[in-house]
C-alpha cells in the first residue's frame, strides 16, 4: 500500500501548487507529529521548498488532555522560521474530529500571526466535531464507526485500517 501513499502525495503536491499560499510570500510547511511530519517531509521534497520544515507536538494543546493524559513521548515542537506574515501549510496524516488541527493552530499562533494557514491532509474521514476543513486532501475515506485509519512509517509510508474493539 506504500505505492498508494505515493500516489496520494503526488496528488497533494499537485493540488498545493494550485493553492494561493504557494503563489505569494515564502510558504513554509509545518507537520504535526508524527504522521503529519512524515507527510510534510515528502511534500517538501515534491514542492522543492527551501524553508526548513516546522514540526509540532500538540500534546499540551489538546482539549482532551485530561481524558487521555500525557503521551509518554512528548516531543519538542520546532518552528525554525519566522511565522509572522508567512503563508503556512499545516500538514497532518488523518483529519477526523478536527481537534488535532485546532490544537496545532493554537500552537502556531503562539509563534506569531501567519499570513494564512492552508490545511493539507493525507486522509480525510467523516466524524468532524469542529468546523475544520482541509483545502488539500489526498483521499476521502468512508469508514465504519469502529474503524480507524493509521499511517505507518516512516519508510515506507503505508495506510492501515484498524477495527476497534469495545466502547472506544
Amino acid at each position: 500500500m506504500s505505492a498508494h501513499v505515493n500516489t496520494l502525495l503526488d496528488r497533494m503536491a499537485e493540488a498545493l501548487h494550485q493553492q494561493p499560499a504557494l503563489q505569494r510570500g515564502e510558504p513554509a510547511l509545518v507537520g504535526i507529529h508524527t504522521g503529519g511530519v512524515w507527510v510534510a517531509q515528502r511534500l517538501q521534497q515534491r514542492l522543492g521548498l527551501e524553508t526548513p520544515l516546522g514540526q509540532l507536538d500538540i500534546s499540551f494543546y489538546r482539549d482532551d488532555f485530561s481524558r487521555i493524559g500525557v503521551h509518554p513521548e512528548v516531543k519538542p515542537s520546532s518552528i525554525p522560521f519566522t511565522v509572522e506574515d508567512r503563508p503556512i501549510i499545516l500538514v497532518d496524516d488523518v483529519l477526523f474530529t478536527g481537534r488535532t488541527i485546532r490544537a496545532a493552530m493554537n500552537e502556531i499562533f503562539d509563534y506569531g500571526r501567519p499570513a494564512s494557514i492552508t490545511l493539507a491532509v493525507l486522509v480525510e474521514r467523516a466524524g468532524r466535531e469542529l468546523p475544520i476543513q482541509a483545502q488539500v486532501v489526498g483521499e476521502h475515506l468512508e469508514l465504519a464507526p469502529k474503524q480507524r485509519v493509521k499511517l505507518r512509517g516512516p519508510d515506507p509510508l503505508r495506510l492501515e485500517i484498524m477495527q476497534l474493539e469495545g466502547n472506544r
